[in-house]
């Protein structure tokens, strides 16, 4: 009688491919052995080399600790260069349209002679960690404008709706000529507003029909928006697009008055049809002179500088205190306690800062 595990279990390891192509891995060990030094990617940035710019986001999203320092040097180059552009984040609920309306809106704006660079963020899963980056595929005419740069990132563990280094790559696309940039967040959420503290302009996208138009997505991302488009307005949704605006309109008049200055309104678009486009580009013409004229533009680059400064001591502290191989396995062993209800949580993370404070 034959045994049948074992034949199926031979014909597995027969039909079983090579984990890693052998002539892929030397290939890719060549060209990181062969890796451009810091002021040659940053010099590469600075002269619009789109494959610099793409090595150089790479660099910064890295999360191995010997890549830092090379990543902070070239930062540092660019950095001279950068704070030459619009930043516009765009935000809206999952289905909104944003991809549609984003490859619209930028092939507009390269008509008119800008150079657009789109940071799109993608939601990672929190049960596999791995992300989908599909957003070049959802945009086919402006992946292929030469006056376009579509960079797709994972959101990784970052809450506020953005990358953890989608700041630092906003810096390296204005240094490579960007004149123009626009960040997709991964859609509205509680707290998916971290944007706001990178952009200029924040644009808010809504579609009709979806209920409870008065309250918006979220009371908190209404009061930030600069601008609310009602997408999706053609064909049987147009009406209901309409009613929407004038709703919202309403509403929004309501709201405390803005540190700008600003009166936000709500307008409708089709982003398919591409139709109220350029009239969203007008929108904020409009507010960056509002903005420019009274000084708060200027006021708000400076708040968010030092907003990112902070953020980012909170980072490198919490990067230092969980690589830290002593905090690590005791960690573990006060960990272990808190879950069998040994002690409580706040005298267990006090006794682990202590710890490691100490060291």
């Amino acid at each position: 009688m034959t045994d049948n595990s074992n034949s199926n279990e031979t014909h597995k390891k027969a039909l079983q491919p090579e984990s890693i192509n052998a002539a892929s891995a030397g290939y890719i060990a060549g060209l990181r052995k062969n890796a451009p030094s810091a002021k040659a990617l940053a010099q590469g940035v600075l002269n619009g080399d789109i494959t610099a710019l793409s090595r150089a986001i790479t660099l910064i999203e890295s999360a191995n600790p010997n890549h830092f320092e090379k990543a902070a040097e070239v930062i540092a180059q660019c950095l001279p260069h950068a704070n030459k552009s619009v930043r516009i984040g765009i935000t809206g609920v999952p289905g909104v349209g944003k991809s549609t309306f984003i490859e619209a809106f930028g092939k507009y704006l390269t008509g008119i002679g800008k150079k657009v660079a789109v940071l799109a963020v993608d939601p990672s899963s929190t049960v596999s960690h791995g992300s989908i980056l599909g957003d070049k595929t959802r945009m086919e005419e402006l992946v292929k404008d030469k006056n376009a740069y579509i960079r797709p990132s994972a959101s990784g563990e970052t809450l506020g709706g953005v990358a953890q280094k989608t700041r630092e790559s906003v810096i390296l696309c204005e240094a490579c000529g960007f004149d123009t940039i626009l960040i997709e967040t991964v859609g509205v959420g509680q707290s998916e507003t971290a944007v706001h503290s990178m952009v200029d302009f924040f644009l808010l996208l809504q579609i009709a029909g979806a209920g409870d138009e008065l309250q918006g997505i979220k009371r908190g991302i209404m009061e930030m928006a600069d601008l609310v488009v009602i997408n999706k307005a053609d064909g049987d949704n147009t009406h209901k697009a309409n009613f929407t605006k004038t709703e919202l309109n309403r509403a929004l008049h309501y709201f405390p008055p803005k540190a700008s200055g600003w009166q936000p309104k709500a307008m409708t678009c089709s982003a398919v049809n591409r139709i109220g486009i350029s009239e969203t580009w007008q929108q904020i013409e409009r507010y960056i002179n509002h903005a420019k004229n009274n000084g708060y533009f200027e006021m708000c680059r400076h708040k968010q500088n030092t907003y990112w400064f902070t953020e980012t001591i909170h980072q490198l502290l919490l990067n230092r205190f969980y690589s830290n191989s002593e905090t690590a396995s005791h960690l573990e062993t006060v960990k272990k306690a808190v879950q069998n209800g040994e002690i409580s949580p706040f005298a267990a993370a006090s006794i682990v800062l202590k710890k490691y404070f100490s060291s």
